[in-house]
């Protein structure tokens, strides 16, 4: 645990550097295989992007987006932008080319690092949009365009022959950056309106690392998997954690490889969104119940088990004697077996982006594996609350990580925070930072409540709590997560009813599920569309939503819902990069079958 604090993310770096200068920072895949980074070997990297960047022209707090998918550059990239004194902008690859023109142009970028061809094409189509960028530095890719594209290598090398000619430049300039200065820009996901560019400082992360080393949930001894994308504050928070903690760290964004990258790594936690765990969750049970008979039976009665040692360990107690013994033999017959799809040594995932299921947390702790679900905003640096190894109750989002006061709004329930973490503001837009900061106090939107232990349970967000006609309030996030841990089938559910009489639901299924039953029900080469449409599906889905329904007040209870010809998407802009659903955008695409159900009898499409 480092003693000191530091003044801004670029002091942070060279005292990581001059610590563990020959202990492993990174590691990235390569040909078959993973390539190690010592620090020593990140040192030179950063050191010359910071100083080919400072000789390109780049100034103080000058911005610089990076427009690429989760790899070890983007982490160069970053911390490089950082110790020239520059700020970076976030953009995630999935963008359109209208959106990163958008964010550059409201950002002011000079730079924008892109990962590869497919984004320097991207950047084309929009380049006379593009007036303030001066240079496309591209990872995988090689210079032209008359010069306004260059590779990452030509400026690794213009940076690295500035610091043999200039050996002070890079100290010089990276012990000039100061707490205030800006050093991220990250573009809210935008699921109502245009996105807001949230400013936070080189304190605010200090901040954030700072609280992650005093917590001591991870230490220098444990092997980070990191896969979520740098674009979001989530894996931001992670990034500092790193620099501050000196985790090695093995870094690749491709989600098609994750279990595969898993058992190789065998990381010891790793940072997830929660449609992470539910696709895990379905893919268990539903494994479960097509291999039936005897192996179906042992797993329900592992599960049952497990259930009860999860219970004793939530109050802080061991199994013992027969119950003990019970859970070994759950555990070598079902448990270990989920255990090693993760590699095998994970002590903890730690869970934030969107609400994580109850029931999917207690699953997975019946398993053996310990999900921690955490809290916080862009604008409060992401990380404001977080459940811990040795403190966590599940359904909540933990405690306040030190430095961070809480107070809930007496008048409507609304979570307030205040901290170092907390943005400077959005850039361009000083009326909506006044909206958010009042008083000393961000406004977070989120609906929540403290139990007498000080652990935050997050009811729903302000703007998404549905009224119905009848002037009762539904919280739709509680409804959709528990449908969805309710079947395999089930994939995505949007909860509707504002000033409607009743609630509805929008449900998508699970393709690989659904398409396998298709070929045992004599319905083998349909297409997902037309296999989900059909009346037997909708008959299937029916009885858990009238479980449900049955656990509900009858104001809350959902009276139709049509099953939708394809899952919801990050491609086609229903869902954000991590995985929550464009409320807006998904009512909005299917407003005709969410009016028919007030209309008349819509069931499916």
């Amino acid at each position: 645990m480092a003693s000191q604090s530091f003044r801004s993310i670029a002091e942070l770096f060279l005292y990581r550097i001059a610590s563990t200068p020959d202990l492993e920072a990174f590691l990235s895949p390569q040909g078959g295989g993973w390539r190690s980074y010592t620090w020593r070997e990140v040192d030179v990297r950063v050191r010359d992007i910071a100083s080919g960047l400072r000789v390109l022209g780049l100034k103080n707090e000058e911005r610089c987006s990076i427009l690429s998918g989760t790899r070890v550059e983007w982490l160069f990239a970053d911390f490089g932008v950082l110790c020239a004194s520059g700020a970076t902008t976030t953009i995630y690859p999935s963008n359109t080319a209208e959106e990163c023109a958008y964010i550059i142009k409201d950002s002011d970028s000079r730079f924008v690092f892109a990962e590869n061809q497919e984004q320097v094409e991207k950047l084309l189509t929009v380049k006379d949009q593009l007036g303030c960028v001066s240079k496309v530095i591209v990872f995988d890719g090689i210079s032209g365009h008359d010069d306004w594209v260059i590779s990452l290598g030509d400026l690794e090398a213009l940076g690295d022959k500035h610091n043999q000619d200039h050996p002070d430049d890079f100290e010089t300039i990276a012990n000039g950056v100061e707490p205030h200065h800006l050093a991220t820009l990250i573009y809210t996901s935008g699921t109502t309106g245009l996105p807001k560019g949230v400013e936070l400082t080189h304190d605010c992360w200090i901040f954030e690392g700072e609280a992650m080393d005093a917590m001591g949930i991870m230490s220098a001894s444990d092997r980070q998997f990191l896969f979520l994308p740098l674009a979001h504050s989530f894996a931001k928070v992670l990034e500092v954690a790193i620099l501050r903690i000196g985790i090695p760290t093995a870094v690749d964004g491709r989600v098609d490889t994750l279990i595969e990258n898993l058992s190789e790594v065998q990381p010891t936690f790793m940072g997830a969104v929660p449609r992470i765990f539910e696709k895990v969750y379905n893919k268990v049970v539903s494994g479960a119940q097509e291999a039936g008979g005897l192996k179906l039976r042992i797993f329900h009665w592992s599960i049952r088990v497990g259930k009860r040692v999860s219970a004793l360990r939530q109050q802080g107690k061991e199994p013992m004697g027969l119950l003990a013994l019970k859970n070994a033999v759950a555990d070598r017959l079902v448990f270990s077996k989920l255990r090693d799809r993760f590699g095998g040594k994970i002590r903890f995932f730690i869970s934030g982006g969107a609400p994580l299921s109850r029931e999917i947390a207690e699953f997975f702790h019946a398993c053996g594996i310990l999900i921690l679900e955490g809290y916080g905003l862009t604008e409060s640096s992401a990380a404001s609350f977080v459940n811990q190894p040795n403190s966590y109750r599940f359904g909540t989002v933990g405690k306040a990580v030190p430095g961070v006061k809480v107070k809930i709004a007496e008048a409507d329930g609304e979570i307030l925070l205040s901290g170092r973490g907390i943005m400077r503001g959005y850039a361009n837009l000083p009326e909506a930072s006044a909206e958010m900061l009042r008083d000393g106090w961000l406004y977070t939107g989120d609906i929540g409540e403290l139990d007498k232990d000080g652990f935050l349970r997050i009811t729903d967000r302000k703007k998404d709590l549905i009224k119905t006609s009848g002037g009762k309030y539904v919280a739709p996030q509680k409804l959709e997560g528990l449908l969805k841990v309710s079947s395999p089938l089930i994939s995505q559910v949007l909860v509707h009813g504002n000033m409607r009489n009743y609630c509805t639901a929008l449900i998508t299924v699970n393709e690989e599920e659904i398409l396998s039953w298709a070929v045992d029900n004599g319905m083998g080469g349909r297409s997902y569309a037309d296999v989900a449409g059909h009346a037997r599906v909708h008959q299937m889905i029916q009885p858990f939503v009238d479980k449900l329904n049955r656990e509900l007040a009858s104001y809350e209870t959902i009276k139709k819902f049509a099953i939708l010809p394809a899952d919801l998407a990050l491609e086609t802009g229903e869902l954000t990069p991590t995985l929550k659903v464009k409320r807006k955008v998904v009512e909005t695409k299917y407003k005709d079958v969410l009016n028919g159900f007030y209309d008349g009898n819509i069931q499916s499409m």
